[in-house]
């Protein structure tokens, strides 16, 4: 069973009245396996948020469906699996740390004493142990979007949708949660996440989407959409700068101990790859 699935998903809103109809996401289709990474990325406009809505149960789809473990994703019970982190989350600025992991907690329908000691953990998980009994006022972005990330994972969802989880955080900030995905990636949580910031995806995902236009122009495992095609790169260890083409066969006549670290295609960055299928869908 996969953990995500959209399929043929299309959104077509209404301008109002008399200003005819506008489609933010055109037959749109992936799937994301268990305890996968899986990045949308696409420059604003392309319809990755209305798709995000869109399995989040909070947008009906006007064509295709989306389904979270098996189940639709309208479904108040698809819900359930589920953690989410808006781009910018509100939370109430006069509680504490642990007073609002506390009231996320009981939303869930948990309490007690394994509530507050679970509360910790995550607490400690995210960096905030020490931020634990400071009002949220006082917080900077990267602690809000952390205690957001922690409030997400409150009720150990199988599935975690973090949108744009390092919108205005600082470097330092951006390394913590990013070190967060890979640790939920670790214990098995699926994520699915949407950014901007094309570097950080690209550490984290193992597969990515990149959407425009309400399409999805290009999608697959990341190791294999940003390979160059028409490039072979050797990588060699204990060599000389004698060594000339025919490599292969020169070393095993002439270097013997000189060892074939990696060989492969080389790759060019998520950056430069998002660039060049979007520019080339804006010129069709």
């Amino acid at each position: 069973m996969t953990a995500v699935e959209v399929k043929n998903l299309s959104k077509v809103f209404h301008r109002g009245l008399g200003q005819g109809f506008f489609t933010a996401v055109k037959d749109v289709s992936f799937t994301v396996a268990p305890g996968e990474v899986y990045g949308l990325i696409g420059p604003n406009g392309s319809g990755k948020s209305t798709t995000m809505k869109a399995l989040l149960g909070l947008l009906a789809p006007t064509l295709g469906s989306t389904s979270i473990y098996g189940i639709d994703s309208r479904k108040v019970e698809a819900r359930k699996a589920v953690g989410f982190l808006p781009e910018n989350p509100y939370f109430y600025k006069h509680l504490t740390g642990l007073e609002t992991m506390l009231f996320f907690g009981r939303l869930c329908g948990l309490g007690g004493k394994p509530l507050r000691e679970h509360c910790v953990r995550l607490l400690e998980q995210t960096g905030l142990a020490d931020a634990a009994d400071r009002r949220l006022g006082g917080y900077s972005k990267g602690m809000l979007q952390r205690i957001g990330l922690a409030q997400a994972l409150i009720h150990e969802p199988k599935l975690l949708v973090l949108d744009e989880p390092t919108a205005g955080v600082d470097p330092a900030g951006s390394r913590k949660i990013r070190d967060l995905i890979l640790d939920c990636k670790q214990r098995g949580i699926t994520v699915l996440v949407t950014s901007h910031l094309l570097e950080q995806i690209q550490e984290v995902c193992d597969r990515v989407g990149i959407m425009a236009s309400g399409r999805m122009i290009k999608e697959g495992a990341l190791k294999d959409l940003i390979a160059v095609d028409d490039q072979f790169e050797v990588l060699l260890q204990n060599t000389d700068a004698a060594l000339e083409p025919q490599l292969r066969e020169w070393l095993a006549q002439n270097y013997p101990n000189t060892q074939i670290l990696r060989a492969g295609r080389p790759h060019t960055t998520l950056e430069r790859l998002f660039l060049e299928v979007t520019e080339s869908k804006s010129s069709d």
